[in-house]
C-alpha cells in the first residue's frame, strides 16, 4: 500500500494510473483538488478497489494521521504542491502554506508512524518527495546542467517554497533518521496537464485559434520530461534509492520555449490544419515574466548510473504522443477549462503587450 499525496494532479495522477497498471500495489491518493486537481483524470480508476481517493489537505495533521494508522502504507510519495510559477508571482501566500508548512505537517506525521512501526517494517518505509530543477536557479547558456550537488539557489516564490520543502525532507532524515528520498525533476509534459502550463496551453489556444502568448523573445531554454519517464523514474527511486539521498531526473531534451511553440504547431498542421494558414502564425511574444530564469538543464547521470533509469521517449515521441492525447481527449480539457481558469488566463496573458 501507498500513500500518495496530490494524486489528481498532473503528475500524480500519471503516477496513480501508471503505479496501477504496472505493479497493481493499492494506492491511497490524498488530494485537496485545488484548480489542478480534477478526478476526471482518475475516471477509469473510479471502481478500482485498488485505489482509495480522500479529499482532503496534506497540512491537515488528524487526517493525515487516521490515514497513516487506517492503511499502514509502506511508503509515502509526496507529489501534493502548488506548482506555477505565474501564480506564485501573483499570490506566494498559498504556495508557502502548502509547499512549506504543508510538506512539514506531512513529515511530523511520517514520523510519528515511522517511530512505532515494527522492525522488519520500519526498515522499509520510505518518504519521497517529489521536487523540482527550479530550486538550483538558473544557467548561463554554457554552464553545465544541474547536479546534485549544485548549491540551491531559486528565484520565484514557486522555487523558494520547493526549496524550503526540500530542507524540510533533508534535514528530517539527518536529525530523526526519517528514511527520506528526493527526486527534482525537469520540465514535465504529457497526458493530463492542466492547460495554463506551456505544451497543453499552447494546443488548447491554437485549436481555439487563439493567439500563442510566449514569453519574451522566447529563448529560454527547459529540459523536457516526459511524464510517464519520470513517473517511472519515482517508482525506480523509491525501491532502490538510498535513504537520505537525491535523484535528478530529467529527460535530455533542452528546448528553447520558441522552439517548442513551433514543433506543437508543425504537428497540429499535419494533424488537424488550420484552414487559415499554418497554426505558427498565432504566435504573439508578449512582455516576459518577472525574474524568468533564462536555462534549466538537469544532469542524471547519478539515477542511470547508481539505479539504471534512462528516459523512454525522446522529446519528438512523447510530445507526437502528448499533441495525439490533447486532440482525443477535448472533453477533458472542457471540463477543466472552468470558469475560474478562464478567469486567470485573462488576468495572466490578457493585459500584457507585445514584447
Amino acid at each position: 500500500m501507498l500513500l500518495v499525496t496530490g494524486g489528481a494532479g498532473f503528475i500524480g495522477a500519471n503516477f496513480v494510473l501508471s503505479t496501477l497498471a504496472e505493479t497493481g500495489e493499492p494506492i491511497v491518493n490524498l488530494d485537496k483538488l485545488t484548480y489542478a486537481g480534477n478526478l476526471r483524470s482518475l475516471a477509469s480508476i473510479a471502481a478500482d478497489a485498488r485505489h482509495t481517493f480522500v479529499r482532503g489537505d496534506i497540512a491537515d495533521r488528524p487526517l493525515v494521521a487516521r490515514l497513516l494508522a487506517e492503511h499502514r502504507p509502506r511508503a509515502i510519495v509526496h507529489f501534493a504542491a502548488e506548482s506555477h510559477v505565474d501564480r506564485s508571482i501573483h499570490g506566494p501566500a498559498e504556495f508557502i502554506r502548502t509547499n512549506v508548512v504543508g510538506t512539514f505537517c506531512l513529515l511530523e506525521e511520517a514520523r510519528a508512524y515511522w517511530e512505532k512501526l515494527p522492525g522488519a517494517e520500519r526498515d522499509a518505509f520510505r518518504f519521497l518527495h517529489v521536487s523540482t530543477d527550479e530550486v538550483y536557479g538558473s544557467l548561463g547558456p554554457d554552464d553545465p546542467p544541474f547536479r546534485e550537488t549544485t548549491p540551491y539557489a531559486p528565484n520565484s516564490p514557486y522555487a523558494a517554497s520547493k526549496a524550503g520543502a526540500d530542507h524540510m525532507v533533508r534535514a528530517y532524515h539527518h536529525t530523526y533518521g526519517l528514511p527520506t528520498l528526493t527526486t527534482n525533476c525537469s520540465n514535465n509534459y504529457g497526458p493530463l496537464q492542466f492547460p495554463e502550463k506551456l505544451i497543453p496551453l499552447m494546443i488548447a489556444r491554437a485549436l481555439a485559434d487563439e493567439p500563442l502568448p510566449v514569453y519574451g523573445d522566447g529563448q529560454n531554454v527547459r529540459d523536457w520530461l516526459y511524464v510517464l519517464d519520470h513517473c517511472r523514474a519515482v517508482r525506480t527511486v523509491l525501491e532502490r534509492g538510498r535513504p537520505g539521498e537525491t535523484y535528478n531526473i530529467g529527460g535530455g531534451a533542452e528546448r528553447r520555449n520558441i522552439d517548442v511553440v513551433r514543433e506543437i504547431c508543425a504537428l497540429l498542421d499535419e494533424a488537424r490544419p488550420r484552414r487559415t494558414g499554418p497554426y505558427s502564425a498565432l504566435i504573439r511574444f508578449v512582455a516576459d515574466r518577472p525574474g524568468h530564469d533564462r536555462r534549466y538543464a538537469m544532469d542524471a547521470g547519478k539515477i542511470r548510473r547508481e539505479l539504471g533509469w534512462t528516459p523512454a521517449e525522446t522529446f519528438e515521441s512523447g510530445l507526437a504522443k502528448t499533441v495525439r492525447w490533447y486532440l482525443d481527449n477535448q472533453a477533458w480539457v472542457n471540463e477543466v477549462t472552468s470558469g475560474a481558469y478562464r478567469d486567470w488566463i485573462e488576468r495572466n496573458y490578457a493585459k500584457r503587450g507585445a514584447a
